[in-house]
């Protein structure tokens, strides 16, 4: 694959607690510049980041993150929110605790109510693999799916792990072309990127990918 179409399946993204505006606003201008699929940042920047682009990149951003644990409610609400605010796309965290538990309804309804609010808008729902067994992370391909949401991601990137090859093919399997896949976490190498995206994943989450592909290194999430 070139430069090009690599860039265009990544979420570039911004997701550290001390991000400023103005870090916020360069991580727009290089959105732009190298045409990502979105940029993806904390809900707080949502509406500024969307009058920012003026309609030349989508804006995603992440809710209930990174832990997953809060209620249904307040996911529900912060994605409304969100999508009030002018994002285009969302990416939730389950409840990884309820999924332990074998609360699979529970799970469910979590993201079904963040879909319905979100409506035709993009959700994806992050199931933090590294926390998962091979058999949670299957049940949680059929969740995401039943749930409506549109696509499946690996990680937050601040958990113990981020994406591996393994998983990617895995869930690639699991959804079976209901849902799409999002590798995301530690994508450092252009080879990763490649490679990810040849094993069926349709976006890519990282920092570092605009300078990776542009000769720069690249340090963070």
């Amino acid at each position: 694959m070139n430069r090009e179409e690599i860039l265009s399946h990544v979420d570039h993204t911004l997701l550290k607690p001390e991000a400023t505006w103005p870090q916020i606003q360069t991580l727009c201008d290089e959105a732009i510049a190298n045409h990502t699929a979105s940029v993806c940042i904390n809900t707080c920047y949502v509406k500024q980041a969307v009058e920012y682009m003026a309609g030349r990149i989508p804006v995603c951003c992440v809710v209930g993150f990174p832990l997953g644990a809060m209620d249904t409610a307040s996911k529900a609400f912060e994605a409304k929110t969100a999508i009030e605010n002018g994002a285009a796309e969302v990416d939730m965290v389950i409840n990884i605790g309820r999924l332990k538990n074998g609360e699979y309804d529970a799970v469910r309804e979590d993201i079904r109510a963040v879909k319905q609010a979100v409506g035709d808008k993009i959700l994806k729902v992050i199931i933090e693999t590294c926390l998962l067994t091979d058999d949670e992370k299957r049940k949680m391909c059929d969740i995401v799916c039943e749930a409506g949401a549109d696509y499946i991601k690996t990680s937050t990137g601040f958990s113990t792990a981020g994406a591996n090859f393994h998983d990617v093919e895995l869930m690639v399997k699991g959804v079976a072309g209901r849902c799409k896949v999002k590798a995301a976490g530690g994508i450092s190498t252009v080879d990763d990127m490649e490679k990810f995206l040849a094993l069926g994943a349709d976006r890519l989450g990282t920092s570092r990918a605009v300078k990776i592909l542009n000769g720069e290194q690249a340090k963070g999430y």
